[in-house]
């Protein structure tokens, strides 16, 4: 009964530590951050996550539970329940502290952890990627540099997921290229990045492995691109907005054109009537004569001289033989 028991014991410990996965031995700068994602199964996604300190599953210590924060600030943890990865984050490495565990509480029964050890280096040369965060834009590419100095063969990973090598391959579905063009670097590209392409990868070069997260999303519209699109906007919208406007225009402009044709039919015809009147009036009036009379006074003293003033008187007769010579006119 005891023996059994005891089977019982280790098969849900040796259960329990394959229950996560995680990188197992991560270089990272002295002085700096690293990021640990822990991948869990489905059934523990309500479950307590922690960081155990210690290189004895034993006895190692508890450093940070998703449920007890870390009041120094050294370790954060995350849990993300719909990616099923809880993310302890240790800031301040130093070469005092390098065995942890990630570990998920299970009551009434053993916790599941998974060990990982962090390899502190000094030389920055050494670090195997440039940053363990990057920013992919869908469908775009992105290429990560993966340096390393230990030999041994290079990997691209995605965690839990399957690998791509010195050739050409994919990882659900990305086209994965990868080479070695300049010495101790190890290059991968990934090509027609997709949403649910964001993620944890790892690059591995022998023992060594460090944990990159990939987060794809919308490129950024630059200041540019926003002016060019505003301007394409503008004038999308303007070419039916001047169509509509025409259409309403088009009843007010035919009655003011047909009022203007009716004015200046009226006008023509009103100059033509006109013209008709005033020609007929200028025929009549060829045989009137109008003549105005006056009467003119003559003042001038050359009149007086023209009018002659005379008296006639008869002469007696002092005898007969005198008769015909004696007749006088006087002038006066």
């Amino acid at each position: 009964m005891a023996a059994h028991l005891i089977v019982l014991l280790l098969l849900g410990v040796l259960k329990g530590l394959h229950s996560i996965t995680t990188v197992s031995k991560v270089s990272v700068e002295a002085g700096k951050s690293i990021s640990i994602p822990c991948l869990y199964e489905s059934q523990y996604i309500n479950h307590v996550k922690y960081l155990c300190e210690g290189y004895d599953w034993k006895f190692c210590r508890y450093a940070v539970k998703t449920n007890k924060p870390d009041p120094s600030g050294k370790y954060v943890i995350s849990d993300d329940k719909k990616e099923q990865i809880f993310t302890v984050t240790i800031n301040q490495v130093t070469n005092q502290n390098t065995d942890y565990w990630c570990v998920v509480e299970i009551n009434n029964g053993p916790d599941c952890g998974q060990y990982f050890k962090l390899s502190v280096i000094s030389d920055t040369r050494r670090l195997p990627v440039d940053h363990q965060r990057i920013t992919g834009y869908i469908g775009e590419s992105i290429t990560i540099r993966c340096h390393h100095s230990n030999s041994g063969e290079m990997k691209w990973c995605r965690l839990d997921r399957n690998c791509v090598t010195g050739s050409p391959g994919s990882i659900d579905g990305i086209t994965v290229s990868t080479h070695m063009r300049d010495p101790n670097v190890f290059t991968v590209t990934m090509s027609g990045l997709k949403s649910n392409d964001s993620g944890w990868y790892w690059c591995a070069k022998g023992d060594i492995q460090i944990p990159v997260y990939l987060n794809v999303t919308e490129k950024p519209i630059t200041m540019k691109q926003l002016s060019e699109w505003n301007n394409s906007t503008v004038e999308e919208n303007e070419e039916p907005r001047a169509s509509y406007d025409t259409k309403i225009l088009i009843i007010p402009l035919s009655v003011l054109i047909l009022i203007l044709i009716g004015v200046f039919i009226w006008f023509i015809l009103s100059h033509k009537k006109r013209k008709v009147e005033l020609s007929a009036t200028a025929m009549t009036g060829e045989d009137i004569t109008y003549s105005e009379v006056g009467l003119e006074k003559n003042s001038s003293p050359r009149v007086d001289k023209e009018v002659i003033y005379s008296e006639i008187k008869p002469k007696i007769q002092s005898s007969t033989k005198d008769e015909g010579k004696d007749t006088e006119v006087s002038e006066h």
